[in-house]
């Protein structure tokens, strides 16, 4: 980047997070983030740390895991679980639901019609509702197609 020149506004709001949670803006969290951002698809840490190996090839499994976790503290990534099945990590942090496709594995995001300021939901007194996670299941449109 040129001297001139401004960080554009992922790298930016990143750093503004990292900084405002208390920890170090790191080329391996910015490397993890950028890998994150570049294929909004859902990725496992393993699938994390293999994008980022390859333009980073000295960034360690742990490193991964580690920038992971920072960046779900700081709120740039949340952590999706689906079932069983490894933890999986979204860059999208707005309200939104997750599609899991039974057949391939690939994981969508859904908008969410249900924020928790409209939700209607009974909760026991003196429960407060933060946010609300769905999971839906079935066939992504290219294994539904299959399955015809």
């Amino acid at each position: 980047m040129n001297a001139g020149a401004t960080k554009s506004p992922p790298e930016s709001d990143l750093n503004e997070r990292l900084a405002h949670s208390g920890l170090r803006v790191t080329p391996q969290r910015q490397k993890v983030h950028e890998v994150l951002m570049e294929k909004m698809d859902h990725p496992t840490a393993d699938m994390v740390f293999m994008r980022a190996k390859s333009k980073m090839p000295e960034i360690s499994m742990a490193t991964v895991y580690n920038c992971l976790d920072a960046l779900v503290q700081c709120g740039m990534v949340r952590q999706v679980t689906l079932d069983r099945g490894a933890t999986r990590y979204c860059p999208n942090m707005q309200d939104h639901s997750h599609f899991y496709c039974d057949e391939c594995g690939s994981v969508y995001d859904i908008l969410q019609t249900i924020s928790t300021d409209d939700a209607n939901i009974k909760l026991p007194r003196g429960f407060r509702l933060k946010n609300i996670e769905t999971n839906l299941h079935g066939l992504c449109p290219d294994c539904a197609a299959k399955a015809k």
